[in-house]
């Protein structure tokens, strides 16, 4: 399951890469960069990038997941960015999946990695 963190750490730069571009839309449509909306989805993007070292750790897929949330529930100050925590939300989900998945076929044996070679 090593390689999944390398997953997990390239899935959060891109989202940290995604949530910095939206800062163009805070300026324009959020009040602009310097008010709480644009600082908030300034420390979302940094958390996100700090986060990146902390993947091999038990807390940081609730810690992931809770960062979805808070993007999500900026969709009363800015809907543009609630789209973006729902998008990586669903991301994540899938993720997680594939890694439950990998695990169940793991323990089961059935990994084509695991067969015997002819």
């Amino acid at each position: 399951m090593k390689g999944f963190r390398g997953v997990m750490s390239g899935t959060l730069i891109m989202e940290a890469i995604t949530v910095a571009l939206a800062l163009p839309v805070v300026d324009k449509l959020g009040g602009g960069i310097s008010t709480g909306t644009g600082w908030t989805v300034i420390a979302v993007a940094v958390v996100l990038l700090l986060t990146c070292g902390f993947v091999k750790r038990t807390w940081a897929v609730p810690l992931i997941l809770a960062l979805q949330a808070v993007l999500i529930a900026l969709v009363f100050w800015l809907p543009a960015i609630a789209v973006l925590g729902a998008i990586f939300l669903a991301v994540w989900l899938w993720l997680l999946w594939l890694r439950r998945d990998v695990a169940r076929r793991m323990a089961a044996g059935t990994l084509a990695s695991q067969q015997p070679q002819p």
